[in-house]
């Protein structure tokens, strides 16, 4: 059994797992999938992850093999509406579990968090996603909002939060994120994001769980942040800094007065979740703010609570280039993976759609990373063409009438395209759960 066929097998394990306790993962337990159809739990559940862009009648036959019996589009809005939201979340997260985690230098997982929109068909009953006609728009749409936790050297999503557009609040999509991420032995995480993410709850909370984080900061929140700690004369820096973050402005209500240039006061329309009047009406947090030029007239700052004897000012630099790997999979996922085509109006079953997608990525991302390639004694190395081997993948898991599958890993290898110069990971495999890499 090949690898590719292997992971096939697992996936569909899992369903088949689920479809003899259907009653957990439907809205109405005792009736729902309780019936012999032939859009049963498993038919339903693999059609859903292997959709492709077509419309939902095409998407049918071609499943079906263009049967006469081919079940009706009815079917299928009627089977799709039993089932309760956490069963394809429930599925991404047992599909993730099978498989280990590649960790850097051998003890931390990187993390990258960002946010991305989807637009799907106008629905004006819905208030939450839908954005009325203006001067862009004559019809008006409807969109949607994800926040997920991609793993930067595994190539897979680990989690997501999704938002009506109406209700995007990206820092507690990153907070929930941060709050259950599973613990992993002997690694710990680093949450890397953009300037969108700058938030000392945010902070606190990577803190709280024993994490690290690395945000990128715009130069006005930085300013602001160190204040009379600023160098003096110097648009580069690494400094370290302690804040005690508190919401009143009474001096003489401050536990520590001799610190007073330390205490940072946050408004009380600011989510804050550690502050507790009466219990904890203070809370102390240490930084590390860095600065940097990264072109002749431009500067780069990040906060983080790595530490400086562990991580230099140019691994950082390093680290929070990766971050760039969640905007690939984002193109990857939209584009490739076919997550912009979505075969329903109603935001219940988009999220659905969305988890199944991001499942469908992590299947052929899986598949592909096993995949080594190599050219010994030529000039180039050569990397995987992931849009090629994303579209093997799709097709592979779609198979499911006997017919025979493709060699998934030969047509991988030979879809290769020279690599680009920038970091170079070194994978280093062992017979424990996890994968170590380094980078260089």
């Amino acid at each position: 059994m090949s690898y590719a066929e292997q992971v096939k097998q697992d996936l569909l394990h899992i369903v088949s797992e689920m479809s003899s306790h259907p009653g957990d993962y439907s809205k109405h337990p005792d009736t729902d999938f309780s019936r012999n159809r032939k859009l049963n739990f498993s038919t339903l559940i693999h059609l859903m992850i292997s959709l492709e862009t077509g419309t939902v009648r095409d998407e049918l036959l071609k499943y079906f093999s263009y049967d006469h019996s081919t079940v009706t589009n009815s079917a299928f809005y009627q089977q799709r509406a039993k089932l309760s939201e956490e069963t394809l979340p429930f599925l991404f997260r047992s599909f993730n579990a099978h498989y280990p985690h590649v960790l850097y230098k051998k003890k931390y997982q990187l993390l990258a968090a960002d946010g991305s929109s989807f637009t799907f068909t106008r629905n004006p009953l819905d208030p939450d996603s839908y954005f009325a006609p203006d001067g862009k728009t004559t019809n008006g749409y409807n969109q949607i909002h994800i926040v997920p936790l991609f793993d930067l050297i595994s190539k897979r999503y680990t989690d997501c939060v999704i938002q009506p557009i109406r209700k995007k609040n990206e820092f507690r999509a990153l907070c929930t994120l941060i709050d259950n991420h599973p613990s992993i032995s002997n690694s710990t995480p680093i949450f890397i994001a953009d300037r969108g993410f700058h938030s000392m709850n945010v902070f606190a909370h990577a803190i709280e769980h024993k994490a690290y984080f690395l945000i990128r900061a715009t130069d006005i929140k930085t300013t602001r942040l160190l204040g009379a700690d600023r160098p003096e004369g110097q648009e580069s820096f690494d400094v370290s800094i302690q804040r005690i973050l508190t919401r009143s402005q009474a001096k003489n209500k401050h536990l520590h007065p001799e610190l007073e240039d330390q205490y940072k006061y946050i408004y009380q329309d600011v989510a804050f979740d550690y502050i507790i009047p009466g219990e904890h009406p203070e809370y102390t947090i240490q930084l590390r703010v860095l600065r940097f030029q990264i072109s002749e007239d431009n500067y780069e700052n990040i906060i983080t609570n790595l530490p400086l004897s562990l991580f230099s000012l140019e691994e950082i630099k390093t680290l929070y280039r990766l971050r760039w790997g969640i905007e690939t999979s984002f193109c990857e996922l939209k584009h490739v993976i076919g997550a912009t085509n979505f075969h329903s109006k109603k935001r219940e079953y988009i999220e659905m759609e969305i988890w199944a997608r991001l499942l469908l990525y992590n299947f052929c991302s899986i598949i592909t990373g096993h995949v080594a390639i190599t050219r010994k004694g030529k000039k180039h190395t050569l990397q995987v063409n992931y849009s090629v081997a994303f579209k093997v993948c799709h097709y592979f898991l779609r198979l499911h009438n006997g017919e025979s599958p493709p060699d998934v890993e030969s047509l991988i290898e030979k879809g290769r395209l020279m690599s680009r110069t920038g970091c170079r990971v070194v994978f280093r495999f062992r017979k424990t759960n996890y994968i170590f890499c380094e980078i260089f």
